[in-house]
């Protein structure tokens, strides 16, 4: 089978085509541009590639409900011209074939469900820790959705002893993106996350937050895995940092051998590493036409 992905960030799209087996034949990326420009060049990449599905995994908010009128739609995002842009309606338009639409995020947690970290798993969650902060969430064999879909980048967070940090986000201030994603790490120290060195107390601090929102996730829906990506986690010391905050918080209450003793196999970057979106687009536009 030849199925289209595409990987829609705020930043980027990246498009590709790939197989039943997951493997991605061919990419093109290309920056995220006004609705407009961005989606000539996705119909341009995928005419007369002949696939015969197209997954999509997006920046959000989006509306995932097929009984709702803005199904396909963009909602609240503050990318300008995005807001109410109803993105799979204008590929309908464009492709007759099966659409599978989700957030990237989610997009990502089935990725990995399917040929990733989680594989063999019927649940995991997948935290994207970038420019932004998203989660994706796949529970007893499917992805949760609900009212709308989650959005726990937007949890609100208890703040770090040593952080005066006002929080960055223009909806909540200090909820975990106002204070963990990259731009609040740039705001805080005035430089980027990546020129800080290793062992720099920024990372102790990301670490308290991070943690804290894995911790209410573990307590409330008991993920089997917990995946960590996002440009952020590509600083490797996170990883031992967090799952001892983890710990610590928990405090033993959440009496699981994975996280008594076996934390470094639970909480664990993507297996899919970057390709976790544009995997998890394939996955999508795999079921969406019945495989």
């Amino acid at each position: 089978m030849r199925i289209g992905a595409i990987e829609a960030g705020g930043t980027k799209f990246v498009c590709g085509i790939g197989n039943e087996n997951g493997t991605i034949e061919d990419r093109v990326s290309f920056p995220t541009e006004h609705p407009q420009q961005t989606m000539d060049n996705v119909i341009a990449y995928f005419t007369g590639k002949g696939v015969e599905a197209i997954g999509i995994g997006t920046f959000g908010p989006i509306d995932i409900d097929p009984a709702s009128p803005a199904y396909g739609h963009v909602t609240t995002t503050p990318k300008p011209g995005w807001s109410g842009f109803d993105f799979l309606g204008t590929l309908k338009k464009e492709f007759n074939v099966p659409f599978g639409w989700d957030t990237d995020v989610n997009a990502a947690a089935f990725g990995e469900a399917t040929w990733g970290a989680a594989k063999g798993f019927d649940s995991c969650v997948y935290y994207t820790v970038g420019t932004g902060i998203g989660v994706g969430v796949y529970s007893e064999g499917k992805l949760v959705h609900g009212l709308v879909h989650p959005e726990g980048g937007h949890v609100l967070t208890r703040r770090h002893k040593d952080d005066t940090f006002e929080g960055l986000c223009p909806y909540h201030g200090d909820c975990l993106e106002g204070m963990a994603a990259g731009p609040a790490i740039e705001k805080r120290w005035k430089v980027k996350g990546s020129e800080l060195p290793a062992d720099h107390p920024a990372w102790e601090m990301e670490a308290y937050y991070i943690a804290q929102a894995v911790t209410g996730t573990i307590l409330l829906l008991s993920p089997k895995k917990v995946i960590l990506g996002g440009g952020v986690m590509h600083q490797q010391q996170l990883f031992p940092m967090i799952r001892q905050e983890v710990q610590k918080q928990l405090n033993g209450y959440v009496s699981a051998e994975a996280i008594l003793n076996n934390i470094e196999s639970y909480i664990v970057p993507p297996g899919l590493g970057d390709n976790a979106g544009l995997s998890g687009a394939l996955a999508l536009g795999l079921a969406a036409a019945g495989k």
